[in-house]
């Protein structure tokens, strides 16, 4: 418990949820490793995690008031804001001076839209705690929920005076600058207090450069949108305000450029779509622009500028018949109301912190029923977009930070892969050896192979020469051994293995075939030959999709990668008739069923692998995976939350990422 402490104290979270389990495992019913767990999660972001650990460490010893403070804010995060009062309330009951408490209470009740409720706690926060900055900003921002912009302005000012280095304070005044009289030299002017104090927050940058661009300084929202991208290379804001930039100053080719860059990470980028297509009918690619104008037009059946648009482009190409048809429905929707869903209307509304459509200043009054006029819809397509979180306030707690945070690292988000026999492990601090199969505990202890085998799902790349060199001897060897012995299965394995090393899997498959022609029982070799046929399959994939006519297919898949997979899938049934307690096994034909679509069977699979191993912790993320494939959220950010637990720490990158969603 105490190195855990350390490491929490330290900020290395994950390794410290790793001591905190070995604590639980021997003394489940001490509060303390729960509390200290449910802090390193809540500073992970895992909320689900916190909550449930918090809830553990309170069931054992309900006076820990930092106990249901955590599980106050974790819940406050996952938008149960009622039961976070309740929280925050006990809390206060054991702890009545506690500033942050009075905070998360207030911020808790003005999302709950009890407003007086949240003036009250804020009397009470600012009372006792006059010098606080944080507090004059919430009740700023409750004044503004109230229209009561005289107060708001007020207590910003108190708030900036009080700490001049206030970073909401600066963000929020700036907003009020625009959306009361539209003053954009003054927003400005917060806004560079703002970057001083923050300079690597990607969208102060975005939201810079669209002042910049309404004082008429195009060069200087250039330089920001730039500087946004190296901080950020796949922010789609920045990018897309960028080409719209490009487009107003003529720089066509450059803007097309910044606008598939935006398409390549979001394909479904509807705006980005009409932007695009407008671009691509100037330089006369009619084919290309009409492809994305009809993507927006099938999103966005009501939309008549885009119908106006494609009459155009189609008139222009020589296709009258067909740019009739458009201008004919162009003028039909041109008085109606365009229906965006709720999952779009985040992006056309007008809801950002700093407004960028002067012509409407409150989209609640634009808005009925998620329908827009024509021309609203037109001018969110074609305007400049800002970053809505600009002055999001934050929950206070006493182990804030950024350093650690694993969630904010920018990862891929994929499976964990198969585990695989190999001569090398990537250890880490978290795993330090390789995982346990009998079978190859059973091998090594007969020391007949010429290295020792170990089980990893995260394979060394092989970069070394000089190690590369070893296994080719190692293959000399064995041919001169076998040339003048009778052979054995377990030469033909060792043999295999240095094929597998050096990313031979065709002669791998074929020792392993005559392995297993001298011991049908080996299941060892039928494990690692499903090993070299599921590789084999992933490259002939790959192989097929960069040339779709080189094999014939069956539904759709390529035969060799089909085949193979096949073969691979029936090799892991093998290895479970053999050794049905073997939980990699099933974890294997989990992977192998779910990278094809199959995620029922998939699911069974990983549920047989926990089952046999409870603390298996990549089945776990990879559950969760699957699950999320298939829109259980509820049980995904359960299996996730556990895998991180366990260590799987892309676990806390995906969850905040669907949190977010």
């Amino acid at each position: 418990m105490r190195i855990g402490a350390n490491n929490l104290y330290y900020e290395d979270y994950v390794l410290s949820i790793q001591y905190f389990n070995q604590v639980i495992d021997v003394k489940p019913y001490l509060a303390r490793p729960y509390f200290l767990r449910s802090i390193a999660k809540l500073n992970l972001e895992d909320y689900l995690g916190a909550e449930k650990d918090a809830t553990l460490a309170i069931e054992r010893n309900p006076f820990i008031v930092d106990a249901w403070e955590v599980r106050g804010v974790a819940r406050q995060n996952m938008g149960k804001n009622r039961e976070a009062i309740k929280d925050y309330d006990h809390a206060l009951s054991l702890l009545p001076d506690n500033r942050g408490l009075l905070y998360n209470k207030a911020m808790a009740q003005q999302d709950i839209k009890d407003l007086d409720g949240a003036a009250e706690t804020y009397v009470t926060l600012l009372k006792r705690f006059p010098n606080f900055d944080g507090g004059y900003i919430g009740r700023a921002r409750l004044r503004l929920q109230q229209k009561d912009t005289v107060a708001a302005l007020a207590d910003i000012e108190k708030a900036l005076q009080i700490n001049s280095n206030s970073i909401n304070g600066y963000l929020m005044r700036a907003d009020i600058a625009i959306n009361s009289d539209k003053n954009y030299a003054s927003a400005l002017e917060d806004m560079n207090h703002a970057i001083k104090l923050q300079p690597k927050y990607a969208g102060y940058f975005i939201n810079r450069a669209y002042l910049r661009y309404m004082t008429d300084d195009f060069q200087g929202a250039f330089a920001d949108y730039d500087y946004a991208l190296q901080l950020d290379p796949q922010n789609t804001t920045a990018l897309f305000n960028r080409g719209l930039l490009r487009a107003e100053v003529h720089d066509t080719n450059k803007a097309i450029a910044d606008f598939t860059s935006v398409l390549a990470l979001d394909s479904k980028d509807y705006k980005t779509l009409y932007n695009r297509s407008m671009l691509l009918a100037e330089i006369g690619d009619f084919r290309s622009a009409l492809n994305d104008l009809d993507q927006v037009i099938e999103a966005f059946p009501d939309f008549a500028a885009a119908y106006f648009m494609r009459y155009d482009i189609n008139r222009r190409k020589g296709d009258m018949q067909a740019a009739k048809a458009d201008y004919d429905k162009s003028l039909s929707l041109a008085k109606t109301r365009v229906q965006i869903s709720p999952l779009y209307a985040a992006t056309a509304a007008d809801g950002d912190s700093i407004s960028h459509d002067p012509a409407s200043d409150n989209i609640e009054e634009t808005a009925e029923n998620n329908t827009y006029s024509q021309e609203q819809v037109k001018r969110r397509f074609t305007t400049l977009t800002t970053i809505h979180d600009n002055s999001s306030p934050e929950q206070v707690f006493n182990n804030k930070s950024i350093k650690g945070k694993v969630q904010d690292r920018n990862i891929a988000i994929e499976m964990e892969p198969i585990f695989a026999i190999s001569y090398y492990t990537s250890p880490t601090e978290l795993k330090m050896s390789g995982d346990y199969i009998r079978e190859v505990d059973d091998i090594n202890s007969t020391r007949m192979l010429r290295f020792i085998l170990q089980v990893t799902n995260h394979e060394p790349a092989m970069t070394d020469e000089e190690t590369a060199q070893t296994h080719f001897n190692s293959i000399k060897y064995y041919n001169s051994y076998m040339a003048s012995h009778a052979p054995r299965a377990i030469d033909y394995l060792g043999r295999a293995m240095d094929y597998m090393t050096l990313r031979d899997y065709e002669h791998a498959i074929s020792d392993l075939d005559k392995a297993l022609s001298l011991t049908p029982d080996f299941t060892l070799a039928y494990l690692i030959r499903a090993n070299a046929r599921y590789l084999t399959s992933k490259i002939s994939h790959n192989d097929t999709e960069t040339d779709t006519q080189a094999s014939p297919k069956i539904h759709g898949i390529a035969l060799p990668h089909a085949g193979q997979l096949r073969a691979a899938i029936a090799d892991i049934d093998s290895v479970i008739k053999l050794s049905p307690a073997m939980p990699i096994a099933y974890y294997n034909k989990g992977v192998m069923l779910a990278g094809e679509g199959d995620y029922t069977s998939a699911l069974q699979c990983f549920n047989k692998a926990i089952e046999l191993k409870p603390d298996f912790g990549e089945a776990y993320y990879n559950r969760g995976y699957v699950f999320l494939s298939l829109g259980n959220r509820d049980a995904a950010f359960a299996d996730l939350s556990r895998a991180g637990g366990l260590g799987i720490v892309p676990s806390y990158n995906l969850l905040k990422r669907m949190s977010a969603k």
